[in-house]
């Protein structure tokens, strides 16, 4: 049984799974392929989650449930909703299938607008089970679970679902808001997509907007051709010394069979550590795991 790691005390913020969420990444491409990844480069449409005032709770909570599981390409998979009294936001039971059944809280008969961020991560529980894919503690298998969602088209609804003021908070999923944020950006250069106009918490946008700092950032390290000015010339630096990089820096160098210099980085879209060699001038790298071609000059 899972739940949706509901917070309402103080909201934690930064960065404090990254490197989990980076290998969540990194898991779903191995698992699903390239072209499998790219099979979702079309996000859950914000009218497929919306909720009306008047429709029924029962027929629309379902209606939101199979909007949620058709993004998520789960077509045999039926989701079969519940309400009643519950601390947590929502539990899934993964069996076998091809019916799983939710139970969700009985404040989303009032607060419906957040009702498909929880059964959003509740569908991405049920996709993993299926995929067979899971982290070994239970922690990383949440954050791995709440990445998946962002990752593959459903997860800004649980970011949207992020409020926080004088007297509210309130964050659906295990992740923060600034690592939902970096998840999304990174889904966003990967598809062209562009999630802002769907936000309706102006605080889940800041959050958005923080987390694509950071995506950003990975994508102007050395050595892809894209790093700036400072970056350039310390990668030069290391690279001269055959040094190991200063701390934190995403690349390291080391010497092939044959004595040249190459040098080692992640992905930036996937994470999968590319080698190269160095001192040649600008080239094109193929990533194997995601099959993206980076311009690097190392």
């Amino acid at each position: 049984m899972t739940d949706d790691g509901r917070r309402t005390g103080p909201v934690e913020h930064g960065f404090p799974h990254v490197e989990t969420v980076r290998a969540a990444i990194g898991a779903l491409f191995r698992a699903l392929t390239a072209e499998g990844v790219r099979a979702y480069a079309t996000s859950l449409d914000p009218a497929g989650a919306a909720f009306g005032p008047d429709e029924d709770l029962h027929l629309g909570a379902h209606r939101v449930a199979s909007a949620v599981v058709g993004a998520l390409r789960l077509p045999d998979a039926r989701m079969v909703v519940a309400f009643r009294p519950m601390r947590d936001a929502a539990t899934v039971e993964l069996a076998a299938g091809p019916e799983y059944f939710v139970e969700v809280s009985d404040r989303f008969r009032v607060h419906r607008r957040d009702l498909a961020a929880a059964l959003a991560h509740e569908a991405a529980h049920v996709l993993l089970h299926r995929l067979r894919l899971r982290f070994p503690v239970t922690a990383d298998d949440e954050v791995l679970t709440d990445t998946a969602a962002a990752f593959l088209g459903v997860g800004w609804l649980l970011l949207d679902a992020y409020r926080e003021d004088a007297l509210t908070h309130q964050k659906l999923g295990y992740l923060t808001p600034e690592e939902f944020g970096y998840v999304l950006a990174r889904r966003a250069r990967l598809f062209g997509e562009d999630p802002s106009p769907w936000f309706t918490s102006p605080r889940a946008y800041e959050a958005y907007v923080r987390g694509r700092a950071l995506a950003d950032r990975e994508w102007r390290r050395a050595p892809l051709a894209g790093a700036g000015r400072a970056e350039r010339l310390r990668y030069a630096r290391a690279r001269r010394a055959g040094a190991a990089p200063a701390r934190g820096a995403a690349y390291r160098f080391g010497r092939g069979e044959d004595g040249r210099m190459r040098v080692s980085f992640p992905c930036p879209v996937c994470g999968q550590w590319l080698r190269v060699p160095t001192g040649g001038g600008p080239l094109r790298a193929r990533c194997g795991l995601c099959l993206t071609v980076l311009e690097c000059a190392p």
